[in-house]
């Protein structure tokens, strides 16, 4: 797959699509934050009035409400030494190193697309790939308002020609995928008397599928199976797996999927 060199592009695009990656992943963190918390409680309380909007960003330790100096994406970090004006307690690292990798992927995506909508395109496959794998990482969730936007937003750009995926193989990566990790997952149910996976796994390999094609997703499923099973392996020799023997697969799934979509991995053209 070709790239266009970072050298050959204008200070500008690159300057801008590092900007554009520090504000999305601000962004990032409040979904990784909030969705969770609107998840549950929206079963416990269907008329909570907690959401992306409102309250607005405050110190989790003191409850003091942000002021615009204090939410510039990596910046109020560095400036306020990764502590809180008001109550000194430490900022979580979480912060600053997603708003850090989500620029470095949107740099990626330039370095890959140039200075084009393809590139904003794989900038959202980015960002909402990055948002589910750290959700799920940390809570065991994979929001469907994520998993469903990914999943659409990877149809219409293969219809409009914004991926590099042809629209047939869209579709076919994204019905497979669901139907592939369906077929696995009720084998494991059967076989071991108890759920290998959530519902969220599927609709994700889905929403994969759409983006990197159908003849990716045989390559897609060994490599997140294979990594998955290596930190599994690890984790239970320290003791860290859990009683139920389970941990989070959304992130290995989106390792493989960044895998895919940048280096090309498929088994067919």
């Amino acid at each position: 797959m070709s790239f266009t060199h970072l050298s050959s592009l204008s200070f500008e695009a690159i300057l801008v699509f590092a900007l554009l990656g520090l504000i999305v992943g601000s962004f990032i963190n409040v979904l990784i934050h909030r969705l969770p918390v609107m998840i549950l409680a929206s079963e416990d309380n269907p008329a909570s009035e907690f959401n992306l909007m409102t309250p607005r960003s405050h110190c989790p330790h003191c409850h003091h409400r942000l002021q615009w100096f204090e939410l510039i994406p990596l910046f109020s970090y560095v400036f306020l030494k990764g502590r809180c004006r008001h109550c000194a307690q430490s900022i979580s690292m979480r912060y600053p190193v997603v708003e850090l990798v989500t620029a470095a992927l949107f740099l990626l995506c330039l370095h890959q697309y140039g200075f084009t909508l393809q590139a904003l395109a794989a900038c959202f496959f980015c960002a909402t790939l990055l948002a589910l794998a750290w959700i799920d990482a940390e809570t065991f969730l994979l929001p469907d308002i994520l998993t469903q936007a990914l999943l659409w937003v990877g149809l219409i750009g293969s219809a409009l020609s914004l991926t590099h995926t042809p629209l047939l193989q869209s579709l076919g990566g994204a019905v497979l995928g669901y139907g592939l990790l369906w077929l696995v997952s009720w084998g494991f149910e059967k076989l071991a008397g108890k759920e290998g996976m959530g519902q969220g796994d599927l609709k994700l390999l889905a929403g994969l599928g759409a983006w990197v094609g159908v003849w990716s997703l045989l390559p897609l499923i060994l490599l997140a199976s294979i990594s998955g099973l290596i930190f599994g392996i690890v984790q239970k020799f320290r003791g860290q797996l859990g009683h139920n023997g389970h941990f989070a697969f959304g992130p290995f799934l989106a390792l493989s999927g960044f895998a895919c979509f940048f280096l090309g991995i498929s088994m067919g053209a």
